[in-house]
């Protein structure tokens, strides 16, 4: 691989743990908007490629994007209810372990935040794991891309308004498509193919 593609992940830590701390003493705006902030840093600095090899998706990518987009959905809240409360500092304490509420728990309000995140992490793996199968030519492979992105297309379109069951196994189609190409488990893959036939 070329010099441009070696390397796009960096050495960073996403931390919440100041944010974590104030959540009894500012207000759950200033709070979300510090949270997002922050892991729209981590996010940025973030890549799946490390000395041309391809990494996995890993659950802390996953769960700081989604806090990213609920809490700068709650920062601009004029008011907010209990549930999204409660959901908003389950993100913030799980995320840098990688935790993230289940599909049951997530208000209806912030579903779309939440279908909204899975597209763009579709979005971020894609473009790494399209360099790595130019090098690496995998059709198995770029043939479940294509149906991934087909539906980010279509998640993009609603504005995220699907269900969160929906974004949630297009996620899981997305994360084993990546232990198939970056790890070579065949069973991933077809995993990732039968999730996304349920989504068809």
């Amino acid at each position: 691989m070329d010099e441009r593609t070696e390397h796009t992940d960096s050495p960073v830590t996403l931390e919440l743990s100041p944010v974590v701390e104030r959540v009894d003493r500012d207000s759950l705006t200033e709070n979300a908007a510090d949270a997002a902030e922050r892991c729209q840093e981590y996010v940025r600095k973030r890549g799946f490629v490390d000395a041309g090899e391809l990494k996995p998706l890993d659950a802390t990518y996953v769960a700081a994007v989604e806090l990213r987009y609920a809490a700068a959905e709650l920062a601009r809240s004029m008011r907010t209810t209990e549930a999204e409360e409660l959901y908003f500092l389950s993100l913030l304490r799980g995320a840098d372990a990688g935790e993230r509420p289940s599909p049951a728990v997530v208000p209806d309000s912030l579903s779309s935040a939440r279908g909204l995140a899975v597209a763009a992490t579709v979005d971020a793996y894609r473009r790494d794991l399209v360099r790595y199968l130019d090098e690496q030519p995998d059709q198995p492979a770029r043939s479940v891309l294509g149906r991934i992105i087909d539906h980010k297309k279509r998640i993009e379109a609603l504005d995220g308004a699907v269900a969160v069951d929906t974004s949630e196994t297009l996620l899981q189609a997305l994360t084993d498509l990546g232990h198939y190409a970056a790890l070579g488990e065949e069973t991933a893959l077809a995993s990732a193919q039968e999730s996304l036939d349920t989504l068809e």
